[in-house]
């Protein structure tokens, strides 16, 4: 039996619409995954290539509010560019590879480097939803984020 070729291209266009996440998501074998988060981009843009002298490659800038509930987690992650945070609300318990908690309350600024060596994992112990503004800068088609596995001290 022959299907017809509109058919046939609408199946294929099913197919890969339903593969594509897991096909296209960067993915660890050993990563944390998040839980009780939620985020929603405020603006976004980019800085093409050679536009600026001194940004030579260019660069992607997106805003974001990110809310993280009692108890959620990003898992463990690091970023191939740099972020600047405000904690708008509660408290963000935020250990690096080393495992040692860094606390962030409101009204505190977080400046998160880039790089894999930089790998941390934010995580909300607290009773309120913790409410962060977050200012990406990455370098051009770059994720916002790579999972990494947890550090052998978080254990």
């Amino acid at each position: 039996m022959r299907l017809p070729l509109r058919a046939t291209l609408a199946a294929v266009a099913a197919s890969a619409a339903l593969l594509a996440p897991t096909l296209l998501s960067p993915a660890t074998a050993d990563a944390t995954p998040p839980s009780g988060i939620s985020a929603v981009t405020l603006a976004k843009t980019e800085i093409p290539a050679d536009l600026l002298p001194f940004i030579p490659d260019g660069l992607q800038v997106e805003v974001r509010e990110i809310t993280i509930a009692p108890g959620g987690t990003t898992g463990w992650h690091y970023h191939d560019g740099n972020l600047i945070g405000l904690v708008r609300q509660g408290t963000l318990t935020h250990p690096g590879a080393d495992c040692k908690p860094v606390v962030y309350k409101t009204g505190e600024i977080i400046n998160e480097p880039a790089g894999k060596v930089n790998t941390h994992e934010g995580t909300n112990l607290g009773t309120v939803p913790v409410i962060l503004d977050v200012v990406y800068l990455l370098p051009l088609k770059k994720p916002l984020f790579e999972d990494a596995p947890a550090p052998p001290c978080a254990d």
